[in-house]
C-alpha cells in the first residue's frame, strides 16, 4: 500500500495534508525561537534585516548570529537537496520521509537536551539553539519546495499572504470586455493559503505558550508527530531492501 503524505507518488491532497501538517510545525518553532533567543528562526528577511541595521551600529553579536542563522538555513536546504537527489536516484519511497526524519531528529534533540545546556555559556547556547532551528527551518522550505514544485512554502507567510491578496483581487474584479476571457480566482489555492496562514498562527500561539509553560520540551510532541509521518515511506524501503 502506497505510505500516506510522505509517498512518492505525489497528489493535491497529500501534498495540502503535508504543507498543513508542516505549517503549524513552523508555527511552532518560530515563536519558540522567538521566546527562547528573542529571533525569528524561520525569517530570513527579518534576520538579514537585522544583520544589516546591525552593522551599521556596530552590535557585531547580533551580526555574527544574523550570519549563522542565514547560513545555516542555507545548508538545511542544500541537505535536502543532496538527501533528496540521493534517495531519489535509488528510487526510494522515503525520498521526502528521509528529510523529514533529520528535521524531526533535529527537534526532537532540541526539545530533550536545550534546557540542559550550561547557562553560564548562555552566548554559545543561544547561537547553537539558533543554528539548529534555522538548518531544520531550511530542510522543511526545501522539502515542501520540492514536493509542490515551488507553489507552497511553509515556514514565512509572506509569499502565502501576498497569493490571499492576488486572488482576492481575482475575486472582486468584474470587468468583462468581448473578446477576453474572464479573470476567475482559483479558490481552492485561496482556501489552501487562508488555512496555512491559520495554521501558522496557531502554531505560534501553541508554541509560546507552550515554552513559556514547558520550556524547549513543548518541541517534543513536534518531533514524535513529524517521525510518524515519516515512518511508513522509510518502513516500506527497509522492507523491500530486506526481501
Amino acid at each position: 500500500m502506497e505510505p500516506m503524505i510522505l509517498g512518492p507518488e505525489r497528489t493535491t491532497r497529500r501534498n495540502w495534508q503535508l504543507a498543513a501538517l508542516l505549517a503549524a510545525a513552523a508555527g511552532i518553532l518560530n515563536s519558540v525561537g522567538f521566546v527562547a533567543v528573542a529571533l525569528y528562526t524561520s525569517h530570513m528577511t527579518g534576520v538579514t534585516a537585522a544583520l544589516a541595521d546591525s552593522a551599521v551600529i556596530a552590535e557585531w553579536d547580533v551580526v555574527v548570529l544574523a550570519i549563522g542563522a542565514i547560513a545555516a538555513f542555507i545548508a538545511g536546504a542544500m541537505t535536502c537537496a543532496v538527501v533528496f537527489n540521493w534517495c531519489r536516484r535509488r528510487e526510494l519511497h522515503g525520498r521526502f520521509a528521509a528529510v523529514l526524519g533529520i528535521e524531526a531528529a533535529l527537534i526532537l534533540l532540541v526539545g530533550l537536551l536545550a534546557d540542559r545546556l550550561d547557562t553560564d555559556l548562555d552566548g554559545w547556547r543561544t547561537v547553537l539553539i539558533v543554528v539548529v532551528l534555522c538548518f531544520t527551518m531550511g530542510l522543511q522550505n526545501a522539502l515542501i519546495t520540492k514536493i509542490s514544485s515551488a507553489q507552497i512554502r511553509t515556514t514565512h507567510v509572506t509569499g502565502m499572504v501576498t497569493d490571499i491578496g492576488i486572488e482576492l483581487g481575482k475575486l472582486v474584479y468584474r470587468s468583462r470586455r468581448p473578446g477576453h476571457d474572464p479573470v476567475r480566482a482559483d479558490g481552492q489555492k485561496l482556501a489552501l493559503h487562508v488555512s496555512l496562514v491559520g495554521l501558522f498562527i496557531v502554531g505560534g500561539m501553541v508554541g509560546a505558550a507552550g515554552y513559556l509553560t514547558f520550556g524547549f520540551a513543548v518541541l517534543v510532541p513536534v518531533a514524535v508527530v513529524l517521525i510518524v509521518a515519516a515512518v511508513p515511506p522509510l518502513a516500506a524501503d527497509w522492507r523491500e531492501r530486506r526481501a
